[in-house]
C-alpha cells in the first residue's frame, strides 16, 4: 500500500494519499490545500486519485474538495451522516479559507462500509463526537482518524454537533479495540509527533484515562 502524509494549509492538516501501486488507484484524505501539491505527489508514484474522501464535513477539511474534484474527476465521499455540511456550510466560511464551496457528495458511507481502491481496500469506522459524521479509515496496520484522536489529544467537541460523552465511546469502543502495533494518522499536526499507535495513545494520551 503507498501512503504519504502531507501538511497543507494554514491549519495544519493533515492530507493523506493512499493508493494500490499495482493497478495505480488511489484515495485523498482531507484535501484541504495545496491541492497541486497533493496531485504532484500522487503523479510522481504513479498514483491516480480516484476518490476525495473526507473524514468529516468541517471546512478545513473540505476546503480542497471543488479543486482537486475539477482537477482530477475524483468522487467525494463522506459519511452520510456529515454530507449535508458540505452544501450548507456558509459561503462566507469558505471565503475565510480562501476556497471555493465544495460540491455535494458523489457517494456516502457508513460504519462498516468499505471504499476500495485495485487491492487495497479502507474500512469505515463512524467516529461520531467531533461531528454527527466523523469517520476513521482503518487498513491493518494503520487508521487514518481525522479530528477524533490525535497524538495525545483528542478532538474538540464545541462545535455544533459536538458530544465529549459520544466520542470518548467513540475512541474506547472503536479505536481502542484496534492493534496496539496500528500506527494512527491523524487529522493535524497538533501534537510532538506526526504519528503514533493505538497502544501509545492507551498508554499516554491523557483523555484517555
Amino acid at each position: 500500500m503507498f501512503l504519504k502524509q502531507m501538511q497543507v494549509g494554514h491549519m495544519a492538516v493533515f492530507a493523506y494519499i493512499v493508493g494500490d501501486l499495482d493497478s495505480g488507484e488511489g484515495v485523498v484524505i482531507d484535501p484541504a490545500a495545496d491541492i497541486d501539491g497533493i496531485i504532484s505527489a500522487a503523479r510522481k508514484s504513479n498514483i491516480n486519485i480516484k476518490y476525495i474522501i473526507n473524514t468529516h464535513g468541517h471546512v478545513d477539511h473540505i476546503s480542497g474538495n471543488m479543486e482537486m474534484k475539477d482537477k482530477t474527476g475524483a468522487q467525494i465521499v463522506i459519511h452520510e451522516d456529515d454530507a449535508d455540511m458540505l452544501i450548507s456550510t456558509p459561503p462566507a466560511i469558505f471565503k475565510m479559507f480562501g476556497a471555493r464551496q465544495s460540491p455535494p457528495a458523489d457517494m456516502t458511507v457508513k460504519d462498516g462500509d468499505h471504499i476500495t481502491m485495485g487491492d487495497v481496500s479502507l474500512k469505515v469506522f463512524h467516529t461520531p463526537g467531533h461531528s454527527p459524521g466523523g469517520m476513521a479509515l482503518y487498513a491493518p496496520g494503520c487508521v487514518f482518524t481525522g479530528d477524533t484522536l490525535f497524538v495525545e489529544a483528542v478532538g474538540r467537541t464545541d462545535l455544533p454537533g459536538g458530544s465529549w460523552e459520544v466520542m470518548f465511546r467513540s475512541i474506547k469502543d472503536k479505536l481502542c479495540t484496534l492493534p496496539d502495533e496500528t500506527e494512527v494518522f491523524p487529522g493535524h499536526n497538533y501534537g510532538r509527533m506526526a504519528t503514533s499507535t493505538i497502544g501509545h495513545e492507551k498508554k499516554y494520551n491523557p483523555f484517555l484515562r
